[in-house]
């Protein structure tokens, strides 16, 4: 057997067809055309679940949560005919395995149907290393609709400012406050769409030998004057380290993140401290230690989903392209409480 699929389409003719072709190939099938009736036939069922977007009762996104919820291992494929940015972030926080705009022709239904099986039995790693690809071509095939007008707006709010900026002194500020408002909004949007490919098409990770000790010196020198300007101190406490084996810019990268929101975490007057220490099986732990308000125990593994972000600010991505980077130097990141009574990040890195 192939694997149980669930087919959640009201269109009849299209549920028939691709039935009598996934039975032939060694499907288990069974259909809904809604979501109430999706959710009584895949409770406890389900290996892969094709859902369109769109059902009589229902989003398809808050449906593909449910099933998740009642099937853990599931995998849904959404099928939609309203392909959009807005529409691929829904889907990706829905935990959805793959996005198929309608016309989609079968053998794509079929192949992607097969990959989200297979990656149902699948280990842990593995998983998480088919679903960036997934969502990396998604997001792939996405990108230059929403970068093609930031840039063109970005070019004609630069035109016009340098107009405005011509004008009398007086009449400038009135002028000027919401073209900068809106300069300001098209910046945070190029942020979260760099942020959104990185992590959905994380650049491949070169692993050679290199000083983490050397790495985490210099993370800790940049940011002594930005946490000075917050009062918080920075401590470094490192035992002498061996080279270890990774993508050096790459893990710069998460080292920094983890400071960052240390610091912006901490209190005035507060402490960050970046230790880190030899496992007994040849790894190495860097440890990143806050004196802030920590993180709630029912928000310590949703801080690492896409999107889910405390910051009112944030494009909640930053985490989750951390734990990417280490999932490709088959490492691990937690987050603890720390002994200084806000967050402890642990970055566990394998033997080189």
């Amino acid at each position: 057997m192939n694997g149980r699929v669930l087919l959640v389409e009201d269109n009849a003719d299209f549920v028939a067809n691709l039935t009598e072709i996934l039975t032939d190939l060694g499907y288990q099938v069974r259909a809904a055309a809604s979501c109430a009736a999706a959710l009584k036939e895949g409770r406890g069922w389900v290996d892969v679940a094709l859902v369109d977007f769109r059902l009589p009762d229902g989003a398809g996104t808050q449906l593909a949560e449910s099933l998740k919820q009642d099937n853990p291992d599931c995998e849904v494929v959404l099928l939609t005919g309203y392909a959009s940015v807005e529409a691929a972030a829904e889907a990706v926080r829905a935990g959805v395995w793959d996005f198929l705009a309608k016309p989609c022709p079968t053998p794509d239904v079929l192949a992607t149907l097969a990959k989200a099986a297979r990656h149902v039995r699948l280990d842990d790693a593995a998983q998480v290393a088919e679903r960036l690809a997934s969502v990396g071509t998604l997001t792939a095939g996405l990108s230059h609709e929403i970068r093609n007008p930031l840039n063109a707006a970005g070019l004609q709010l630069a035109v016009l400012e340098r107009r405005l900026r011509k004008l009398e002194a007086s009449s400038q500020p009135l002028l000027l406050e919401p073209l900068l408002l809106v300069r300001d909004e098209i910046r945070r949007l190029e942020t979260i769409l760099r942020d959104f490919l990185q992590f959905a098409r994380p650049a491949p990770a070169r692993l050679v030998p290199f000083s983490m000790q050397s790495l985490l010196s210099g993370i800790s020198a940049l940011l002594t004057e930005q946490a000075g300007r917050r009062q918080v101190a920075l401590e470094l406490s490192l035992p002498t380290l061996p080279e270890v084996k990774g993508d050096a810019d790459q893990l710069k990268q998460v080292f920094m993140n983890l400071a960052i929101n240390a610091i912006d975490a901490s209190p005035d007057g507060g402490l960050v401290r970046i230790s880190s220490s030899m496992e007994s099986g040849g790894g190495l732990r860097v440890s990143i230690d806050d004196s802030g308000t920590g993180v709630p125990e029912e928000n310590r593994e949703r801080i690492f989903e896409p999107f889910f972000s405390t910051k009112p600010q944030g494009s909640g991505l930053g985490l989750p392209i951390c734990r990417a980077i280490i999932t490709q130097h088959f490492g691990r990141i937690e987050v603890h409480q720390s002994a200084l009574g806000g967050a402890r990040f642990d970055v566990t890195l394998p033997p080189g």
